[in-house]
């Protein structure tokens, strides 16, 4: 095999199993309009979403300890090692929830088991992320680096594109009362065992030559980190904060907006998310492509100044939003100026630090940002909801952004002065 066919595999099988990783997390979001009633103690629709947006956002909590535990993994025994426990905790993460009881049958242990499965759903992705980014950036060439390190945003909005193209087939061929009751555990047990065939791909994948060039170098640590490049680490936390929001915000807690507040039935909001995210895969590759040709910057800059402006009048217009073709066509936009932050949200990440450092530099702070941002997404936008003042919660989402875009505008081209040594 040649090493150009080599390297093209390793992206296309690393890419496929982000995907599977992906489908696994975002299920979890997809389905919890129907397992929320039959897990947790009757309340109002609302008060049962917002339980279930907290123990999603527990499993936000365990990234960080994830991304540590499996970059340091990842650095010293390799990005193929790390990929391949990424997945198997997601494997057993996945299964668990399939077989969790309801509350009427299990009481308090059902929501339990809820929170341990999403624990080990945290550790998994907190990993993933972080070597995902290193191996795809590693596997790229120079020149193609953004457009190749894109397809992790592809597989990952393609995991929630398979998140709801199952949900659609079950709307379609099973009752509300039969996913409320039991439909909605086959996702679940679809990406436990989709997972058993990623552990397999994965076990095959190519090692990095980035990696296999620091045999002496491969100790990393959390303290290290943050002490030998603090500069590159906070800029990762901070450069994460808006676009890492702006992305759940748009995306999972989306699909609930459209039911809780414009007023979807579920089967139309969907639809609605489905279309968006397919329009948002394919917009990652065409930016990132474009990264390659102008650099990082102009993209992440794009995104800060157009997201400060519209992301509240975003909102209010969704808010008043009767037809699904109007509705699917603001988020639409939304998405297509978001991909200037997400296309190359990892490679320009993995272009900040050394080799024997990179999966932890990537993984960690991009996790700590992820999980007080992104992790408590929808929590907050559900809380302020219920206490009269959902409002606020596009404030907030405008904030973050422009504290971003104050870093993007100040920082230098991670494309021009890249740390990944060519091979």
């Amino acid at each position: 095999m040649s090493v150009d066919r080599g390297r093209l595999r390793s992206i296309v099988g690393g890419s496929a199993g982000n995907l599977v990783e992906w489908y696994d997390w975002y299920v979890y979001s997809a389905f919890t309009l129907y397992f929320a009633p039959v897990i947790f103690p009757e309340a109002s629709r609302t008060a049962q979403l917002l339980q279930a947006a907290a123990i999603f956002a527990v499993g936000f909590l365990m990234r960080p300890i994830g991304a540590w535990a499996m970059g340091v993994y990842s650095d010293r025994h390799g990005r193929k090692a790390g990929l391949t426990l990424s997945v198997t905790l997601m494997c057993v993460g996945s299964l668990i929830i399939a077989v969790t009881p309801t509350y009427a049958a299990a009481g308090a242990a059902a929501p339990a088991m809820l929170v341990l499965a999403r624990m080990l759903q945290g550790l998994s992705v907190g990993g993933e992320y972080g070597a995902s980014a290193t191996y795809l950036s590693e596997m790229a060439g120079r020149e193609r680096r953004g457009y190749y390190a894109s397809w992790q945003y592809v597989t990952l909005i393609g995991g929630q594109l398979t998140a709801l193209g199952v949900l659609l087939v079950l709307q379609a061929v099973l009752s509300e009362a039969e996913l409320e009751a039991w439909g909605w555990r086959i996702p679940f047990a679809i990406g436990g065992l989709l997972a058993v065939v990623v552990f397999r791909i994965r076990r095959g994948l190519l090692e990095t030559e980035s990696f296999r060039n620091v045999e002496g170098e491969r100790r990393s640590g959390g303290l290290r980190l943050f002490r030998e490049h603090p500069r590159e680490a906070w800029t990762v936390m901070a450069l994460t904060a808006g676009g890492t929001l702006a992305f759940y915000a748009y995306t999972t807690y989306m699909q609930k907006f459209l039911v809780n507040t414009s007023g979807f039935d579920r089967e139309t909001a969907s639809r609605v998310m489905t279309a968006a995210l397919a329009l948002f895969a394919v917009a990652q590759p065409v930016a990132g492509a474009l990264s390659d040709r102008v650099g990082r910057k102009p993209l992440l800059v794009g995104f800060g100044v157009i997201g400060l402006v519209g992301t509240v009048p975003l909102f209010l217009a969704l808010e008043r939003v009767t037809n699904p073709w109007v509705a699917f066509a603001l988020i639409a936009a939304a998405l297509v100026v978001l991909s200037g932050y997400t296309s190359i949200s990892g490679v320009l990440k993995a272009e900040m630090f050394p080799a024997h450092i990179r999966t932890l530099g990537v993984a960690l702070p991009y996790a700590i940002s992820n999980t007080i941002f992104a992790g408590t997404a929808e929590f907050v936008a559900l809380w302020l909801k219920e206490q009269g003042v959902e409002r606020w919660f596009y404030g907030y989402a405008t904030a973050m952004i422009a504290v971003s875009l104050v870093v993007y505008l100040r920082m230098p081209d991670p494309k021009r002065f890249s740390r990944i040594v060519e091979d």
